[in-house]
């Protein structure tokens, strides 16, 4: 986990010396936006599925015993 926290500050600076400082807030924002709409689509996905699931299926995907 360190390792990863290490590598996004990494990445962080060197965006911040690529793209200036001014611009972070731009581009905070976008992946804001990207980060939003990716998790509506999941949602979406995740509604769907659920109303296409029959209703004597439970999450295994098996018909439990009668």
């Amino acid at each position: 986990m360190p390792d990863i926290l290490l590598l996004l500050v990494i990445i962080l600076i060197a965006v911040v010396i690529w793209r200036g400082p001014k611009t972070l807030p731009q581009l905070g924002r976008a992946f804001g936006q990207g980060v939003k709409e990716a998790r509506k689509e999941i949602d979406g996905m995740k509604d769907d599925m659920a109303a296409e699931k029959p209703a004597g299926e439970d999450d295994t995907g098996t018909t439990p015993p009668a």
